[in-house]
C-alpha cells in the first residue's frame, strides 16, 4: 500500500471518531493538496464501510445496530463537501472503473472490470491487489482464511497469523501461506504462482502427493492434470510479471504475440496481428497497461512494420492511419 493510501486510511478512521473543526480543517488541507489524495480517500472510505459492516454482521448484532452503523457512515460521508466527492470520483476514474463488490456476513466479493486494478484491505489486515478482469471471493473464519480466485489474477500481502492459515483456491489448485506475499493467476489448465516474500505451499487437490514449497523469488505453474510441478528461481522474472501492480507491462525478450495478449487483457480496444509471421518477433521495453497505441507506435518503429489505428482496434501488419 502506498503512503498516500495509508494516509487516506488514517484520515477515514480519524474522521469517524473525531469530527471537530480542527480535524476537519486539517483534513481539508490534506485533501486539496493533491488530486491523488481525493481518489485515495474515496477508496479508503469504501473499504472502511465494507470492513465495519462486515464486523457488525459477523458478530450477529441486531438489524437495528446495523442500521445505526450505516446511518453513522452516511452522516460522516455527508460531512465531506460535494467538491471532495466529485474530485475523488474523477481521480478514481483515472485508474479504471470502480470495482464491483459486496459484503455478506464474514464474506467479501470483489470483481474488477477490464483495465481496472484494485487494492482491497481484508478483515485480517491482509491486502489483496486484484488485477484486470478478475474476481475474488473471500471467506474469513476463526479456523481458516480462504480466498477463491474465481477468475483472473491477484497478489496477496498476507498478515501473519500462525494459527489461521491463508489459502487461495483456483479451481482444484491450492496455495497456502501464513504470513507472506504471493500472486496466483488462474488459467484453464492450472495456475501460476509467484512468490515475492516468505514461503508458500502449492498443490492440486487431486494429486496431493506432489505438493511444492516456494520461497521468495520462485515461480511455478501448478497444472490441473496430475503431473510434476516445475519450480524455478527467477526473482527478476517474478518482479517483471508483477509489474501490473504499478500499471505497467515490462517486456524482456517476449514475443510480439505474447506482448499483444498482455495488452489485450487491460484494454477494450484490442490489438490484432494481421501477419502471423510477426508474432515471433521479440521485444524489450516498458509500457503503461492502458497505452496500447504507444506500444503500437513503438512496434512500428522497432520492427518497421505498418500499423493501422482504428477507433475499435489496432492492427499490426496492415497499412493504415499514419503514425
Amino acid at each position: 500500500m502506498s503512503r498516500i493510501d495509508e494516509a487516506a486510511a488514517q484520515w477515514v478512521a480519524r474522521l469517524n471518531g473525531d469530527d471537530s473543526v480542527t480535524t476537519r480543517q486539517a483534513f481539508e488541507a490534506w485533501h486539496e493538496a493533491d488530486p491523488r489524495h481525493q481518489g485515495a480517500y474515496l477508496r479508503a472510505e469504501a473499504a472502511w464501510m465494507r470492513l465495519d459492516r462486515a464486523q457488525v454482521m459477523a458478530h450477529g448484532d441486531t438489524l437495528l445496530a446495523r442500521r445505526a452503523l450505516e446511518g453513522k457512515l452516511k452522516r460522516n460521508r455527508a460531512s465531506v463537501s460535494r467538491r471532495y466527492v466529485m474530485g475523488g470520483a474523477v481521480a478514481a476514474s483515472l485508474t479504471g472503473a470502480v470495482a464491483v463488490g459486496y459484503v455478506l456476513a464474514n464474506r467479501l466479493s470483489v470483481a474488477t472490470r477490464v483495465g481496472e486494478l484494485r487494492s482491497v484491505p481484508l478483515r485480517d489486515r491482509s491486502v489483496a491487489s486484484v488485477n484486470t478482469n478478475s474476481q475474488i471471493d473471500v471467506d474469513m473464519t476463526p479456523q481458516i482464511r480462504h480466498v477463491a480466485l474465481v477468475r483472473g489474477e491477484a497478489w496477496f500481502e498476507v498478515a501473519k497469523n500462525p494459527d489461521v492459515p491463508f489459502v487461495v483456491s483456483a479451481g482444484d489448485i491450492r496455495v497456502r501461506a501464513v504470513g507472506t506475499a504471493f500472486s496466483v493467476r488462474r488459467h484453464e489448465n492450472g495456475a501460476d504462482v509467484l512468490v515475492t516474500e516468505g514461503t508458500v505451499e502449492a498443490w492440486n487437490v487431486n494429486d496431493t502427493g506432489k505438493r511444492v514449497m516456494l520461497t521468495a523469488g520462485h515461480e511455478a505453474f501448478v497444472p490441473l492434470k496430475p503431473e510434476t510441478v516445475a519450480v524455478a528461481y527467477r526473482p527478476e522474472e517474478v518482479e517483471r510479471r508483477l509489474a501490473w501492480r504499478d500499471r505497467e507491462i515490462v517486456l524482456n525478450s517476449e514475443t510480439l504475440a505474447e506482448a499483444v495478449a498482455e495488452f489485450n487483457r487491460y484494454n477494450e480496444r484490442q490489438i490484432v496481428i494481421s501477419d502471423p509471421a510477426l508474432g515471433a518477433q521479440k521485444l524489450v521495453g516498458g509500457f503503461h497497461v492502458d497505452q496500447p497505441e504507444t506500444f503500437a507506435r513503438a512496434v512500428h518503429a522497432a520492427l518497421d512494420v505498418p500499423v493501422s489505428l482504428n477507433d475499435d482496434r489496432i492492427i499490426i501488419g496492415t497499412a493504415g492511419t499514419a503514425l
